[in-house]
């Protein structure tokens, strides 16, 4: 199983169109939020199933501030962050993942990429595929991809303009 995982796009659609193009075939899209009303566009250029939740910037919809999936064998917690203090600690969300007994936390906001093993948790941070905040300041988005194990394989990915 291909799942990409993309945050904080904030109605910039161009790089997540050709991110989309360049990695498919892909059996999920998960969105960890800051999409900024652009969440129907996202949905239309989107070839599987698709998983979002709403981050600070995303006013006027319904959709939920987090959600837990099952992917594989593992339990997942998605939320943009922004709840939790993500931009000083993960703490907070360790808390969440602890309380909802989940093996991965995805979460945004910070519009910088993060892969972390702590204490059988992993914390995953695609970082941002349109205003990146890392020193390279290179848009980013990760891959997950599941073995014929079932085990999870993380990778983060540079977007590169043609």
């Amino acid at each position: 199983m291909k799942v990409l995982i993309v945050s904080d796009t904030h109605g910039r659609n161009h790089n997540l169109l050709k991110t989309l193009e360049r990695v498919s075939p892909i059996d999920l899209i998960i969105h960890l939020g800051d999409f900024e009303g652009g969440e129907e566009y996202i949905r239309s250029i989107t070839p599987c199933p698709m998983e979002i939740v709403a981050g600070n910037n995303d006013f006027y919809n319904t959709l939920p501030k987090e959600k837990v999936l099952q992917i594989g064998k593992y339990k997942v917690m998605i939320t943009h962050g922004h709840r939790y203090g993500v931009n000083f600690s993960l703490s907070g969300l360790m808390e969440l993942a602890k309380a909802n007994n989940a093996d991965i936390v995805m979460f945004g906001h910070t519009h910088v990429p993060v892969i972390d093993l702590s204490d059988s948790v992993w914390f995953i941070n695609p970082g941002s595929l349109a205003l990146p905040r890392q020193y390279t300041r290179i848009p980013t988005f990760i891959i997950m991809d599941i073995d014929s194990r079932g085990d999870a394989h993380f990778t983060l990915n540079y977007y590169k303009d043609d």
